[in-house]
C-alpha cells in the first residue's frame, strides 16, 4: 500500500529547505513511494527506484506526444502562461522521442567532446581571472564574483551571445527557472512569462543576424542544421538555446556555492583538499552528491506502473527525489558524511537515461577550474558570515556566500 507523507516533508517550510535530508531519511524508512497531496505527486525517495524510473519509457517529461490534456486527465495551462510553455515545451528536456532524439542528436553535433575540451583553456583562464579579482579585493561574494559569471560567460561564449548583452541572461534565466518550483505563485508565473517573451525576442533577432553572418558559435551550428534539412524549427532553436543557458549554468552555480559552503563546514575535508589538489575530481562528485543542486525531477506516468505493490495510474505525476537518492545508505555508506575520497559514487545529480545532462562534461570542467583557482590563489579563504539559503526547494542554492582572506 502507498504511504502518505508525514509533516516532516514540507517543501515550503524554511527549516525543511535549510536541511531536507533528515526528512528524506524518514521517507526512505517508511516506504518506496508516497503520495503528496499538496502537489498531487507520488514521491520516490530511493536511489534504485529513481535510477530505474529515469530510464523507464513508461514515464515521460511530456505526455503531449501521445495524449491531449483532456485525454490525460489534466487541465491545460492558463492561456496567459502560453509564452513560457511554448518556450519550455520545445526544448529537448521536455520532449520525448522522436523529437527529443532528433534535437539531441543535432545539439550533440555542436556540443562534441572535442568542442567542450577546446573550451578548457578559456574556462581556466576566466576562472583564474575571476578568483584573482576576488583575492585582490580581500574577499567578496563567491556567488556573484565567481560562481555565476564563470558558467554564464562560458555558455554565452558557446552560443555566440555578444559581450554587451550577457548581463541580460542571468535575470532572464532566474525568472524562467522560478516556474520549476512546486506550485509556483501567480507572481512567479508572470515574471517567467515576461522573461520568456523577452528572451525569445532577443534570440529571434540574434538568429536572424547569424543567418546573414554565420560564425563558429552554437547558434550558427543549429541554424546550419536547420537549413540543411528543415530538421530544427526556429522555435526549437530558441528553446534549445534557452535550455542550454539555463541548464548550462544553474546547476554549476549552485553546485559551486553549495559545495564551498559544505567545505567551510567541514574544515578537516577542506584541509585535506588544500593539501592534495589531486582530490579535486572526486571532491566535485562528492560535493554534488552531498548537497544536490537539483533536488527533485518530475515525470508523467504514460502507462500504468507499479512500485512496491502500489499501482500508479496513467496521468499521475512522479517526483523523483534526487537529494534523497543521493543520500540512500543502500548505495552510499554513511551517506550524511562528506568524504572527498569517496570513489564509488553513482550520484544522479546529472540525471540518467535519455535525459542525462548533455552539459555534464562542461560542468565538470567549470567546477574543477573554479575549485583549482580558489585552492591555488586563495588558500586562506574562509566564510565571512553564515549565508542565507534561497527559499526554493527544487533548485537548491544560497542567496550569497560572503568570503574573506584570513
Amino acid at each position: 500500500m502507498s504511504a502518505r507523507t508525514g509533516r516532516s516533508f514540507d517543501p515550503w517550510d524554511p527549516a525543511f529547505v535549510e536541511n531536507p535530508y533528515p526528512a528524506y531519511a524518514e521517507l526512505r524508512e517508511r516506504g518506496r513511494v508516497h503520495f503528496f497531496e499538496p502537489t498531487n505527486q507520488w514521491l520516490v525517495p530511493h536511489h534504485a527506484d529513481v535510477s530505474a524510473l529515469l530510464r523507464d519509457r513508461r514515464l515521460g517529461r511530456t505526455y503531449l506526444h501521445r495524449y491531449t490534456h483532456e485525454e490525460f486527465g489534466r487541465t491545460p495551462p492558463p492561456p496567459e502562461h502560453e509564452p513560457f510553455h511554448v518556450l519550455n515545451d520545445h526544448g529537448m528536456l521536455d520532449l520525448e522521442p522522436p523529437d527529443h532524439t532528433r534535437i539531441r542528436r543535432l545539439v550533440s553535433k555542436a556540443f562534441t567532446p572535442r568542442t567542450v575540451e577546446g573550451l578548457r583553456p578559456y574556462v581556466h583562464a576566466l576562472a583564474d581571472e575571476l578568483v584573482q579579482r576576488l583575492v585582490d579585493a580581500g574577499g567578496g561574494d563567491l556567488l556573484t564574483d565567481v560562481a555565476e559569471p564563470l558558467p554564464v560567460a562560458v555558455i554565452a561564449e558557446m552560443l555566440g551571445i555578444p559581450q554587451g548583452d550577457r548581463h541580460l541572461l542571468r535575470p532572464w534565466s532566474a525568472d524562467i527557472c522560478g516556474m520549476y518550483e512546486l506550485n509556483p505563485s501567480p507572481e512567479t508565473a508572470q515574471k517567467a512569462v515576461r522573461a520568456s517573451v523577452e528572451f525569445s525576442d532577443y534570440l529571434r533577432e540574434l538568429i536572424a543576424a547569424r543567418r546573414k553572418e554565420p560564425g563558429e558559435d552554437l547558434i550558427s551550428g543549429l541554424i546550419a542544421a536547420h537549413d540543411e534539412g528543415d530538421r530544427l524549427t526556429e522555435q526549437e532553436m530558441i528553446s534549445t538555446a534557452v535550455l542550454l543557458l539555463n541548464a548550462g549554468h544553474e546547476a554549476t552555480v549552485n553546485a559551486t556555492v553549495n559545495g564551498w559552503y559544505a567545505l567551510f563546514r567541514h574544515p578537516g575535508q577542506l584541509a585535506a583538499l588544500r593539501a592534495d589538489h589531486s582530490l579535486i575530481p572526486s571532491a566535485i562528485e562528492e560535493l554534488m552528491r552531498y548537497d544536490t543542486p537539483l533536488q527533485l525531477f518530475e515525470r508523467w506516468v504514460l502507462d500504468e506502473i507499479e512500485i512496491d505493490g502500489t499501482t500508479i495510474p496513467r496521468g499521475a505525476e512522479i517526483a523523483m527525489l534526487f537529494g534523497s537518492a543521493n543520500h540512500d545508505p543502500a548505495v552510499f555508506p554513511d551517506p550524511d558524511r562528506l568524504d572527498l575520497t569517496r570513489r564509488d559514487n553513482p550520484h544522479i545529480s546529472f540525471s540518467a537515461g535519455i535525459h542525462y545532462c548533455i552539459g555534464a562534461p562542461l560542468a565538470r570542467i567549470e567546477l574543477a577550474a573554479s575549485m583549482n583557482a580558489l585552492l591555488t590563489k586563495a588558500p586562506t579563504l574562509t566564510l565571512a558570515e553564515e549565508p542565507r539559503r534561497k527559499p526554493n526547494f527544487v533548485i537548491r542554492g544560497l542567496e550569497g556566500l560572503r568570503v574573506v582572506m584570513t
